[in-house]
């Protein structure tokens, strides 16, 4: 588990910001007893246009005064989180990342156009599961 996300609710659901827990599909933490109790406090349900969720990075994002509520994600469902919110350039950029998994020709190339991109090189290590020094020696490279 990583630090917590945030759950929160807007009071105007077509404000850009975090993404609708229901688009990132299915979340262990949505079950939980503690996010239950608090989506019935709130009178919202765990599809409300109005609900949404921030990485830990972003939490100071989440608009003061917005009921919220911190939520542990897996690494797997964090990496979803991340991957909806990045515009849509990084997007794909990322999910060549990902792809990038399982295949090595162009390695240099595809961590190259990631970074200049604007992908983070940590953010690179978590997608392609590469050694930071083999990042950053194509950052250089």
């Amino acid at each position: 588990m990583t630090d917590d996300a945030y759950l929160f609710l807007l009071d105007d659901a077509s404000v850009q910001l975090g993404v609708v827990p229901a688009a990132v599909g299915d979340l262990a933490c949505m079950e939980t007893p503690a996010v239950r109790a608090w989506l019935d406090a709130q009178g919202s349900t765990p599809d409300s246009p109005n609900l949404r969720l921030l990485p830990p990075e972003e939490r100071a994002a989440v608009p003061e005064g917005a009921e919220r509520l911190p939520v542990p994600l897996s690494d797997e469902e964090l990496s979803r989180v991340r991957h909806l919110m990045a515009p849509e350039s990084l997007a794909r950029i990322e999910e060549e990342l990902l792809t990038y998994r399982d295949i090595s020709d162009g390695r240099d190339g595809l961590i190259g156009r990631a970074l200049a991109a604007g992908v983070p090189p940590h953010r690179i290590v978590e997608l392609t599961g590469e050694d930071p020094a083999t990042v950053t020696a194509a950052a250089r490279g």
